[in-house]
């Protein structure tokens, strides 16, 4: 199909799912339906009023030949100095920009295209020729981070919710489903949450967004001994199934920013999961009166865990990441623009006043 078609057959679904009487499409991606190419540009300009200051900007850095491209990433501005750099062992990259004393207004650009595509692992049977994790990779995911432990109250978790379960599909399905059912998306949490794991296990608080749904998940999963990684992204375009809450709604992407996570099974390799998506469903999906009992929750549910949809961009995934000349120590994860001004940290959850747009659009492969 070319890329003309597909472009069509998506602007169509997205429409025909504002018209009454609309039937719904299960969440079923699927890697049939191609490679899409897209422009990410990241604005910022800092109200500096003539101190010094600095940004970094993510960029995307998760090369999956079955999934994600990262491609060419430019930049522009008036900063005295202007890097692509690059944190935890090379698994972030960022635009990293200064600017001294006397500069009124901070300004940087930058443009990153990625290609994206739909993804779906057939669970039924496992393949051959799926190569084993790598012996340092394996050791990567199944190790505790700051706020992911996988002792104490997290191990006792996973016990409980992976229960008679044998093997680590069977585990992870487990998992899967406890997160889904014992947490809930809470609208007040600002931007995608922390991810604190052991707090939220310790309060019996299993509220929160992505970074918080998914981050619980994970740390569950490595603590059943099952390796799994949080994927810091954004997301870039509508859903082509009908769901209002699995998409961008519009260029402007400064706020779109997602978490989405994974395991490995071995004869699967990385299986996408999302149970924070699914409790976005409930909460936000019109009429945003949905229960886990309604179809399109259950057709989410099912699809999220094995597949996910290329309408979204991955940054990296790295968690207690120390950029390179700050002054605020380790950040949990980078997924939004960071900046310094006079060494004070702007608020990166408020694009407005820190400021920065970031805007993202679709584009001829």
């Amino acid at each position: 199909m070319h890329r003309r078609q597909v472009l069509t057959l998506t602007a169509t679904a997205a429409l025909a799912a504002t018209l009454p009487g609309f039937a719904r499409a299960a969440f079923a991606p699927t890697p049939n339906n191609g490679w899409r190419n897209f422009e990410l540009t990241t604005r910022v300009t800092l109200p500096t009023k003539g101190a010094a200051a600095q940004a970094w900007v993510p960029v995307p850095n998760m090369a999956e030949p079955l999934w994600s491209r990262p491609g060419d990433t430019t930049f522009s501005g008036n900063s005295a100095e202007s890097a692509l750099g690059e944190a935890a062992d090379g698994k972030v990259k960022f635009v990293h920009a200064t600017w001294p004393e006397g500069t009124d207004e901070a300004v940087l650009e930058v443009v990153s295209t990625v290609a994206t595509r739909d993804r779906a692992v057939d669970l039924s049977s496992a393949g051959a020729s799926i190569a084993p994790l790598d012996k340092a990779e394996r050791a990567r995911h199944l190790a505790p981070t700051e706020l992911l432990p996988t002792d104490g109250i997290v191990a006792d978790t996973a016990r409980e919710a992976v229960g008679d379960a044998t093997n680590d599909l069977e585990k992870a399905r487990a998992i899967y489903n406890w997160v889904v059912e014992s947490s809930y998306r809470d609208p007040k949490t600002r931007g995608c949450g922390l991810g604190d794991v052991a707090t939220m296990l310790h309060s019996g608080n299993l509220s929160g967004k992505c970074a918080d749904l998914n981050a619980l998940f994970v740390a569950l999963s490595r603590a059943a001994g099952i390796p799994a990684r949080d994927l810091y992204g954004l997301r870039v375009a509508p859903s082509a199934f009908g769901y209002k809450s699995l998409g961008a709604g519009s260029e402007v992407v400064s706020k779109a920013q997602h978490c989405r996570a994974e395991i490995w099974l071995e004869g699967f390799g990385w299986v996408a999961a999302d149970p924070a998506d699914v409790r976005k469903v409930v909460l936000e999906e019109p009429p945003k009166t949905l229960t886990l009992s309604d179809d399109k929750v259950i057709d989410a549910r099912n699809g999220l865990f094995g597949a996910s949809e290329g309408n979204w961009i991955a940054y990296n995934d790295a968690h207690d990441v120390a950029l390179p000349g700050s002054t605020q120590g380790t950040l949990p994860f980078l997924m939004y623009p960071q900046a310094e001004i006079a060494g004070v940290a702007q608020d990166e959850l408020d694009p407005p006043s820190f400021a920065y747009e970031i805007t993202a659009r679709e584009i001829a492969g």
